[in-house]
């Protein structure tokens, strides 16, 4: 029966009703795949009741559960006499743990190896596995879908902060069982996916970690790390002398090359400055303003800005208006990361970013986007942060930092290789999370859908 398209009348199944209560029935229905059975939970896993006594000279080791299907881990290691709850269970390893708080958010896992005699209270209860009945892997990767963690919810009840599973209701509930057989295959679909995932992520890894060698390489560059003033007379060159200071002589980075010259970011920038030091107002829209968190990714995230009045834009903009080829800096935050505007834009920026803004004559414009966001200019930036708590770069010492200046025609092919390096690394990492989706994506429509 229906009125005007609310619904008042509904049907279960008698074989589903597991549980008289209307919220729980209506909260949550599986989706079954008909060619599999349905079978309790409780069928395949049973209570651990390996209930012991703590003894206040005794050394325990206590387990925590991630929520998102993270895994099981060591919460601590703690002397009995500190541990208030006298009676707990002992833990096996492949036994099933569940968090009743949790549960509503995925803590759900199997105990490993290194934690088999370790201890729980009964806000973990744990379940021995019918392996007969249900894999290890099987059932670790079902209760990491999406579609059991909302079960899991509808099991769930009390305040919002407080929500305690219900384990009897957990365990009524029938959800589909394939055979042994088709349980493996299913799970050896999905780790073929996820190990394909994996292989990505580490080339993609390899080749992150080439581009630095490759550039020091190109460059002739090495490393001076600076060690910090220690008592007693020292030496020092010269020639890396910049300025009359201890902290500039001994504490700070610095960099040297076989190759090319070394020359101050603010010699290849006809400016180097900062956006406003106002505190702006925001608006729900208006003109663009971003800050340091927006160049996080090394690219220019136009998704998450905030809004600012077309008055306060125009404002900012008389002292510094954005134009394509500069580069942005994060002063602090996520310091030392940049990225460079490639399209004409409307937008405004706040003083946690530096614009600096190549003399395209002298300097390829992401040839020195590349140098920023390397090793060659990050561990100077880092040795020259100021202040505790958020420290961040001066605009001074950002100037003062040494790059090195091949001819522009060495710029330019360094700057397509490290292009073309960075579009395969981000392929890559595209791919691995694809595979990630779609493997746990086949394993819910095999399992859960009509």
């Amino acid at each position: 029966m229906s009125v005007a398209g609310n619904k008042y009348l509904q049907t279960i199944a008698l074989p589903n009703l597991t549980n008289w209560s209307v919220r729980y029935l209506l909260d949550f229905s599986f989706g079954y795949n008909d060619a599999y059975d349905l079978v309790s939970i409780g069928e395949f896993l049973t209570r651990n009741r390996n209930l012991v006594t703590i003894e206040d000279t005794i050394e325990y080791r206590r387990v925590t559960v991630k929520i998102n299907g993270n895994g099981v881990l060591l919460r601590n290691k703690e002397i009995g006499k500190n541990i208030g709850t006298k009676k707990q269970f002992l833990v096996s390893e492949g036994q099933f743990i569940i968090s009743k708080i949790d549960a509503r958010s995925g803590a759900m896992g199997l105990i490993p190896h290194e934690l088999e005699g370790a201890i729980v209270t009964n806000d973990f209860p744990t379940f021995n596995v019918d392996h007969k009945r249900i894999s290890a892997q099987f059932l670790l990767l079902i209760t990491t879908t999406q579609t059991f963690v909302n079960f899991a919810q509808s099991c769930s009840s009390g305040t919002t902060n407080r929500q305690r599973i219900n384990i009897e209701q957990f365990l009524n509930v029938k959800i589909p069982l394939p055979s042994l057989e088709e349980q493996n295959q299913l799970v050896a679909n999905y780790n073929n996916k996820i190990e394909l995932a994996q292989q990505q992520e580490t080339q993609a890894k390899e080749l992150e970690e080439g581009i630095e060698s490759y550039l020091f390489d190109e460059l002739g560059i090495e490393r001076n790390l600076g060690n910090g003033i220690k008592n007693g007379i020292q030496s020092v060159s010269y020639s890396t002398i910049n300025k009359w200071s201890l902290d500039d002589i001994f504490k700070k980075n610095t960099i040297t090359s076989t190759k090319f010259p070394l020359i101050n970011l603010d010699s290849v920038c006809s400016k180097i400055t900062d956006g406003t030091h106002q505190t702006p107002k925001y608006f729900n829209e208006g003109m663009i303003f971003i800050s340091a968190k927006n160049v996080t990714k090394e690219v220019i995230d136009w998704e998450d800005v905030k809004y600012v009045s077309k008055e306060a834009y125009q404002e900012y903009n008389k002292r510094l208006k954005p134009q394509i080829n500069d580069i942005f800096l994060a002063k602090n935050g996520t310091t030392g990361v940049a990225a460079i505007l490639e399209e004409e834009k409307e937008f405004s920026i706040y003083v946690s970013l530096a614009l600096l803004r190549p003399i395209i004559k002298t300097i390829f414009p992401h040839y020195l986007l590349h140098i920023i966001n390397s090793d060659i200019a990050r561990i100077q930036f880092f040795s020259r942060l100021i202040g505790i708590g958020v420290p961040n770069l001066h605009l001074g010492e950002i100037k003062d930092v040494k790059i090195p200046l091949p001819p522009l025609g060495t710029q330019k092919g360094i700057a397509d290789h490290l292009s073309d390096l960075k579009n395969q690394i981000n392929d890559l990492k595209t791919k691995a999370l694809q595979n990630q989706t779609v493997a746990i994506k086949e394993f819910e429509e095999e399992i859960f859908s009509k």
